[in-house]
């Protein structure tokens, strides 16, 4: 019981405190820049095939589940890193990625989201879901997002944003279906996701050479 209580505050520390305000700020950041990412994605088309094949439920379920952990895995290597190099460094390296994700964003072709996904079968499609999804978002851009962002801002908030916003797009997927992204053109949400990016890694740079400076 006391190593259970040892390892739940130890969890509980990673994720650190702060106040009302800051958390609500990271989350709700991190859920417009997750959710202008993933409109479109490939974590969106999954849960449309899936949804147009299955019953829905399974399908959020496991969506829900698969985000979570990937969530929790990148918010917690975000403090991990956090805290082992020197503040003017993780906003730095912070700036780069966020830059970096902006101009792929905003030189992507129009047709780069319209890529086939195939269902794989498996034991329920609460478990297909979950295993295509990890596989699908597991080191892909939104996933490096939140631990570039948890590295600087609340972790807390990091991880409630960017898991709403994940969820909140699979439902959109999940209930709208294909059409609805017939009628919104893809490439005004990458302008709009990219120059998100680049606005971020310019506050990014403005903090690390802060940081720098202050050092």
């Amino acid at each position: 019981m006391e190593d259970a209580t040892g390892l739940l505050h130890h969890l509980s520390s990673l994720f650190g405190g702060g106040s009302v305000i800051e958390i609500s700020a990271a989350a709700a950041t991190s859920f417009a820049l997750i959710a202008a990412a993933e409109i479109g994605d490939k974590s969106q088309l999954v849960c449309m095939t899936l949804a147009s094949r299955h019953r829905p439920l399974p399908v959020m379920l496991g969506a829900l589940a698969a985000f979570s952990l990937l969530n929790t895995l990148a918010v917690v290597f975000g403090v991990a890193i956090a805290s082992w190099l020197p503040e003017w460094v993780v906003s730095a390296v912070v700036a780069l990625l966020f830059f970096a994700f902006g101009v792929h964003a905003l030189r992507a072709p129009a047709d780069d989201d319209d890529e086939d996904v195939e269902e794989r079968s498996g034991h329920g499609i609460f478990l297909t879901t979950f295993l295509l999804l990890t596989v699908a978002e597991f080191g892909d851009k939104t996933q490096l997002a939140v631990v570039a962002m948890s590295s600087t801002h609340v972790p807390a908030g990091v991880w409630l944003g960017a898991t709403l916003a994940l969820v909140t797009t699979s439902a959109l997927g999940v209930l709208a279906g294909r059409t609805i992204l017939q009628k919104i053109p893809l490439q005004l949400l990458h302008r709009i996701s990219g120059a998100f990016f680049v606005a971020l890694a310019v506050f990014a740079a403005h903090q690390a050479y802060s940081a720098f400076i202050a050092g």
